[in-house]
Formats: C-alpha cells, sequence, structure tokens
C-alpha cells in the first residue's frame, strides 16, 4: 500500500479508502462489515470515511464499536454533516456543526475526528459562519483538519476568501472514468490551494468492475440487485455503457490487472487524487482493491480507455 499527503495538512492517507456509503451499518452485515474492516486493516488500508447521515447514524455507530479496540492513531478517521439528521437538524450553520460534531464523536466512540468534511455546500448559511464553526471545531481539537464534498469552483473560492479561518485540505467528488466532471475546475484549483481529492464512487458503483453485462441480470447479490445498495447504480446500467466498460476488459488484461486495479489506478494517476474510497461487502473485494494502490499501467493504455468512454453519448458533453 502506498500513501498520499492529505492536501497540506501533515496526514498521510492510504492511496486506498474504505468507505462505508450504503453498506456499513445498513447494506452489508455486521460479521461481513468487521470482516472487511480488518481485510482492509490487513492491506494497509490506513483510511476510513463515513458521514452521519449514512443509515442515519448507524455506519458512525458501527466504525465506532468496530474500531474501539484499535490504537486510534492507527487509522485516519473521516466523517460529514451537512444532510437532514432530524426535521430540523440540517446544514451548515453553527449551531448545526456545533451539535452534529459532537454527535458523531459520540457514535464513533472517539476524542477527535481526523478529517471532518461538509457533505455538500449549505447555501442558507453565510459561508463566514460555516467557516468560523469548523475552524473552531479544529482548534478546539474536535477536529484535525477539514474539507468538503461536492462543491463548485465558487463555493471553494468563496471559502478560501474568508481571512482568519482553517483552511480546507480536502474535496470529496465523484471521480472515475466514466465521471470526469472535476478535471475541468475543481482539480486544478485545489491543486493550487494546497486541496487533495478524496474520490467517491471510482469504480461507478462497481460497474467498472466488469461485473455487470450487457443484456444480462445483474449477477446475484450485488450491488445492483439490493433495495438498500442500489439506488444509485441505474445511470450507469445502460447498455451502451456496459458495452463500453466491456471494451475496457481486454486493456485492463494487458496491463496484468483486474478492471477494477485498472480503474482505481486511472484515478491515482492523477496527482491531486490523495485516496479513492471502495466499497466493498466481502473481504476479497477489499483486498482486490487494494492491489490497485502503486500499480504501474502504461499511459496509453489509460489513453485507449478514455478514447472508448469519450464516445458514450450519456457522458460525452461532460468537461473534460
Amino acid at each position: 500500500m502506498k500513501y498520499r499527503e492529505l492536501g497540506d495538512s501533515g496526514i498521510s492517507v492510504s492511496e486506498i479508502c474504505l468507505g462505508s456509503w450504503l453498506t456499513y451499518g445498513l447494506g452489508v452485515e455486521s460479521d461481513a462489515a468487521r470482516a472487511c474492516l480488518a481485510r482492509a486493516f490487513d492491506e494497509g488500508i490506513n483510511f476510513i470515511d463515513t458521514a452521519n447521515i449514512y443509515g442515519r447514524g448507524a455506519a458512525e455507530t458501527f466504525l465506532g464499536e468496530a474500531l474501539k479496540g484499535r490504537p486510534r492513531d492507527s487509522y485516519v478517521l473521516a466523517t460529514k454533516l451537512f444532510f437532514p439528521m432530524t426535521d430540523t437538524d440540517s446544514g451548515l450553520s453553527r449551531a448545526q456543526i456545533e451539535k452534529q460534531v459532537d454527535a458523531s464523536l459520540q457514535r464513533l466512540q472517539t476524542d477527535y475526528i481526523d478529517l471532518y468534511q461538509c457533505h455538500r455546500y449549505d447555501a442558507e448559511t453565510p459561508i463566514e459562519e460555516t467557516m468560523d464553526a469548523l475552524s473552531a471545531v479544529v482548534r478546539s481539537g474536535k477536529a484535525r483538519a477539514i474539507g468538503f464534498s461536492e462543491w463548485s469552483p465558487k463555493n471553494i473560492e468563496d471559502s478560501l476568501a474568508v481571512p482568519g479561518t482553517v483552511k480546507f485540505v480536502s474535496s470529496q467528488p465523484q471521480y472515475s472514468l466514466l465521471w470526469r466532471r472535476p478535471e475541468a475546475k475543481v482539480i486544478p484549483l485545489c491543486a493550487a490551494n494546497g486541496i487533495s481529492q478524496i474520490v467517491w464512487s471510482p469504480l461507478a458503483q462497481g460497474v467498472l468492475t466488469g461485473k455487470y453485462k450487457p443484456g444480462t441480470p445483474p449477477p446475484a447479490g450485488s450491488r445492483a440487485t439490493s433495495d438498500e445498495m442500489g439506488g444509485f447504480i441505474g445511470r450507469f446500467l445502460e447498455p451502451h455503457v456496459l458495452e463500453a466498460v466491456a471494451k475496457l476488459i481486454p486493456l485492463a488484461e494487458e496491463a496484468g490487472c483486474t478492471l477494477a486495479q485498472f480503474a482505481l489506478a486511472w484515478v491515482l494517476r492523477e496527482s491531486n487524487v490523495a485516496s479513492a474510497i471502495v466499497g466493498a461487502s466481502r473481504p476479497d473485494q477489499v483486498s482486490d482493491n487494494a492491489k490497485a494502490s502503486g500499480l504501474t499501467i502504461d499511459p496509453a493504455l489509460f489513453a485507449k480507455a478514455e478514447a472508448i468512454l469519450a464516445a458514450l453519448p450519456a457522458f460525452g458533453d461532460m468537461p473534460r
């Protein structure tokens, strides 16, 4: 496992991050989730990402129980806030940040969060209030660093312009061979300001593993067949997308790796990406994904993959 610095924070994170969206505390039963977490540590993964909204606290609660026997300095723990936890609790106001960070700390059974992230931008709260409150969280020792997810370039610029506040060190966008929007503006802006990317859905909800075949029902037990985990995958299951993805398999074979490893290595070819978040319901998936770290793949193979996917009508209008 290779490690990269998270922005200019001085925090070192594994190139592969174990995520808990739709899985732990919700779609994957506890024993299997614990096995995945144990395998992650065995593979050298030190970075765990969650959010208060995942299972309305269930993912954080699971991780709090599963991690409490491990030395706190042996892993980097990231969580988020923004989405409604109750009918009256949502957003990035000072009151919500103060309330939600304490609630997350309690569920996670820890004294501090390594990376506290804004899950989305809050247009209803002045950016000055949000940045002041997040800075107070860091200065109090409740978090080591702060980040954001899916903020626009203007949102990012506005946050950087607030004087006297702690600066963001991470951005968490969707980014994969099938979703390249951050390349146009977000990645260059962040790279210029000491902010790393921690990318979610680098395997496009599992489609970039090659497990979903055109004209064939999804495999039993896959995310696409799960009521809890399959709600976001539909856009990637269109036949023309699956047909294009199938053409990537020979490229991965030529590179000597699985398609999942190829897709993760493609994301990690971008120096501004500190880590790629992967979900897993089985330990062998964790091990397969972990092997993408440090892979050396001929850039010509990546170029061929990009050319194949650039022809997709559904994604052809996306900024490159």
